[in-house]
């Protein structure tokens, strides 16, 4: 049976979100907004680009959250963007308001589904879809580990100029400033990292990739990354729709695992047909769980201000 996929906020995100999601003929898609008319734009436009890259299924555009019931996965996107000079931090209060809204009417409209959420700060927002829709915590989780891993991965490549498919990375934490890139669990078809490059190379690419949603904001100037942040939350649904089992870091509601509870902190975590079905516990260095142990404080940080 064809899965139908929500995406909340069909601003650039979103849209990408939304045209991977179809383009992988993963189900139809709700693209949702407040904004009269562009959903229902884009979702037209998206449609028609079916014939011509070869792919089917429905792409909606709508107002009315009454078309998203049923869905089996919800994507929220919806939010403000960063602004240079603007942390993730700053977008606190106004994204909770928006998220906590989305993630209550799709809990009312899709009482089973999955919910994955996008939007910024992105550990504090799962929160926030968490105590509002009170889903089980394999069903709200975050995209931010898979993004953070692709910059890393393809800073890796520019810089060694070799393929970035046989590049593996993994970042953990949280998804901002404070994220750990794991170095130690860094190779290029099982070579490590280390053998490749020299400690201040390596050294450069970890604080690039920290700051690397940073960078495109400078560099943009009216607004923050989409393409890849919309291929990351789409490779989520992949793996749930055709129940993959991939293992990909993402923010995950841990309760116990890594010495933290209560608290929603990116690890690998294994996807599939349940939603976030387990999570897995890399062996860290004293570091490595040191700058963990500060990125959990610091989402921490942001999860007490929340007026949820």
């Amino acid at each position: 049976m064809k899965k139908k996929i929500t995406v909340v906020g069909a601003g650039h995100v979103g849209e990408i979100t939304a045209q991977r999601i179809a383009e992988m003929e993963l189900g139809d898609v709700v693209l949702i907004d407040i904004v009269e008319g562009m959903p229902q734009g884009k979702g037209l436009d998206m449609s028609q680009s079916g014939p011509i890259v070869g792919f089917g299924g429905r792409i909606k555009g709508t107002n009315a959250w009454e078309d998203t019931a049923n869905s089996d996965i919800t994507v929220i996107t919806a939010g403000l963007p960063r602004k240079p000079g603007m942390s993730r931090d700053d977008l606190l209060h106004a994204n909770t308001e928006i998220v906590s809204k989305c993630a209550e009417m799709s809990g009312k409209f899709s009482k089973d589904g999955i919910i994955i959420v996008v939007s910024n700060p992105l550990d504090a927002m799962c929160e926030v879809a968490r105590r509002v829709t009170k889903f089980p915590k394999n069903r709200v989780f975050g995209m931010a580990g898979i993004l953070d891993t692709a910059r890393m991965r393809t800073f890796l490549s520019m810089e060694l100029d070799m393929a970035v498919e046989n590049i593996t990375a993994l970042v953990l934490g949280g998804h901002g400033d404070t994220m750990v890139p794991l170095v130690s669990c860094c190779n290029v078809s099982g070579i490590p990292i280390t053998e490749l490059l020299p400690k201040e190379k390596i050294d450069a690419i970890v604080a690039r990739t920290a700051k690397g949603g940073g960078e495109i904001v400078a560099l943009l100037k009216t607004g923050s990354a989409y393409y890849a942040p919309g291929a990351a939350a789409a490779e989520i649904v992949e793996s749930i729709v055709k129940d993959k089992k991939k293992v990909l870091p993402c923010a995950a509601y841990l309760e116990g695992e890594y010495g933290y509870k209560g608290l929603y902190v990116g690890v690998p975590v294994v996807i599939g047909a349940g939603g976030l079905e387990k999570v897995i516990e890399v062996k860290l260095t004293p570091e490595e769980k040191a700058a963990l142990d500060k990125s959990a404080a610091a989402v921490k940080e942001l999860i007490d201000l929340l007026k949820v």
